[in-house]
């Protein structure tokens, strides 16, 4: 028991670094294709190899009927509503605040916890949310109170964390009932049928005049079997063992990812200003989980 919660925590913390380098490489393919076109892609290269790897690993199961609207509404939210929130907000944002921006998930979560699960906040979960508060404000707001980022954007990727949260919910319901690659497989197929009228209606003109390049060959193999993929396999697991709350925890680590890739492959040094704000962002989120000890 104490080895599968310690793959758990493994598990969550490769989720991290893998949707922390996501950013870098959505960033890199925005000069060629449109998001919607890009999540197509990605979602086809995840479920070729997804069902490859469970043939190979003679792990197929059968979707019961009754399952499959629990499947769609899980898929609707995660792949469909997170990645057109997220992807829309990062062609407007930067991948730092962006990912500051989604490490909020993990503090909001006990929010809606309280309202539909009618779960009680403690007094230290309120001081993390504010804390948290502060940070993201430091980071997206300047002296005369103007923005730092796109308004659209920042709505979008707040979006995207909404959609985040109502997926939790929903997958926690999954992990009773079918295999970590199951789930993400199948939610990824459903997502692509969910994708494919956003591309083909408003990126139409963008596809008309679309180019093949060889940069985006990479990028979209490493987003497909690394971010939506693999990272939504490790996430499950982590989710099933480790409950919601305590998974959700790890998200604060996705802005450091980024912000180190960043420095590395962008070579974008974020300021003062932005590093204070992912402390505070990051000390909210643990403050603001405190009370989640045991698992779910």
């Amino acid at each position: 028991m104490q080895n599968q919660f310690r793959t758990s925590h493994f598990t969550a913390l490769a989720a991290m670094l893998l949707w922390g380098i996501s950013y870098i490489w959505m960033k890199s393919l925005f000069s060629f294709l449109q998001p919607a076109t890009i999540l197509v892609a990605r979602l086809l290269i995840s479920g070729l190899f997804l069902f490859l790897l469970l043939l190979l690993t003679r792990k197929l199961e059968r979707i019961q009927k009754k399952h499959l609207p629990v499947f769609l509404l899980s898929a609707f939210f995660n792949p469909f509503l997170y990645f057109m929130g997220e992807s829309h907000g990062l062609q407007r944002v930067s991948p730092t605040i962006s990912a500051v921006i989604i490490a909020t998930i993990p503090v909001f979560t006990p929010v809606f916890a309280r309202i539909f699960l009618k779960e009680k906040l403690s007094k230290l979960n309120i001081f993390g949310i504010a804390v948290s508060f502060a940070g993201v404000l430091i980071m997206l707001v300047t002296k005369d109170l103007s923005l730092t980022a796109d308004p659209a954007g920042i709505m979008m990727l707040f979006g995207a964390v909404a959609s985040a949260i109502v997926y939790g919910i929903v997958l926690k319901k999954l992990t009773l009932l079918y295999r970590a690659l199951t789930i993400v497989w199948i939610q990824n197929i459903i997502g692509i049928f969910y994708f494919v009228p956003v591309a083909l209606f408003k990126e139409f003109e963008s596809l008309q005049t679309f180019q093949f390049q060889a940069e985006i060959v990479m990028p979209i193999l490493l987003l497909g079997i690394f971010s939506s993929s693999l990272a939504f396999v490790f996430f499950t697991i982590s989710v099933k063992n480790l409950g919601i709350a305590r998974s959700n925890i790890y998200t604060n680590l996705i802005p450091v990812f980024t912000a180190i890739f960043s420095i590395l492959v962008l070579s974008e040094m974020p300021d003062q200003k932005q590093w204070l704000g992912m402390a505070l962002v990051i000390s909210g989120v643990i403050l603001s989980q405190k009370r989640f000890t045991n698992p779910a």
